[in-house]
């Protein structure tokens, strides 16, 4: 009798973790989905100002930098902690126009004091001479980086379309399966729409990142 009720209990809570991946699976269309659109938005915002196509350019003077570690690491635990350097200093643009005696720049990097960084003003400061604006390393290599991150965000975005559209769950308990889901695809605009996202978000990641080594 113990024997058999252990084997109830046990079934029982087999089949509500089965339940609850199963929900959870069904969610990973709009994990994917989410997920590459704060990808693609970021890395086009960075990419765009590290190109040089947004923001005012100039050279920081680097007076000061801290090295910020973020997360938390326990006696015994592997993983590592973030490390960021925050460097403070004094932004003049190229055309002398705007300056910032109160600029800031992270990045992963440790600049030296007195070290001048050609950097994009990554957005408009409130008081002349004392703006405190951020600010983010000018360079096409840096900027190529970051679009094979905006491209690689298609990628996710395909996905997550192809997960929603044909409710196949890519974890978990799927009440449809890949052959199954992929079939219902090509009966809608579903699975062109998935090849040319996938296609498009590989290919430009790929090549975004290996022009970026030339530079």
């Amino acid at each position: 009798m113990a024997r058999a009720r252990d084997a109830a209990n046990g079934g029982w809570l087999y089949r509500r973790v089965e339940s609850a991946l199963g929900r959870l699976g069904r969610a990973g269309g709009i994990l994917f989905l989410l997920g590459g659109l704060v990808l693609g938005g970021f890395g086009a915002y960075e990419g765009a100002y590290a190109a040089g196509w947004a923001g005012t350019h100039g050279t920081l003077t680097v007076e000061s930098c801290d090295v910020v570690h973020t997360g938390h690491a326990s006696s015994g635990s592997r993983k590592k902690r973030s490390r960021t350097v925050r460097c403070h200093g004094t932004f003049v643009s190229d055309d002398g126009k705007a300056k910032d005696v109160n600029a800031t720049l992270e990045s992963k990097r440790d600049y030296l004091q007195k070290s001048r960084v050609s950097v994009q003003q990554a957005d408009l400061g409130t008081v002349d001479l004392d703006t405190d604006a951020s600010h983010v390393v000018a360079g096409w290599d840096r900027a190529l980086r970051w679009f094979a991150g905006f491209f690689g965000a298609w990628v996710l975005i395909g996905l997550g379309v192809f997960c929603l559209a044909t409710g196949y769950a890519p974890f978990g308990r799927s009440r449809i399966g890949f052959n199954a889901a992929w079939e219902a695809a090509g009966r809608s605009v579903t699975r062109t729409a998935v090849i040319g996202m996938l296609g498009v978000g590989l290919v430009g990641a790929v090549l975004s990142f290996l022009v970026s080594l030339f530079f």
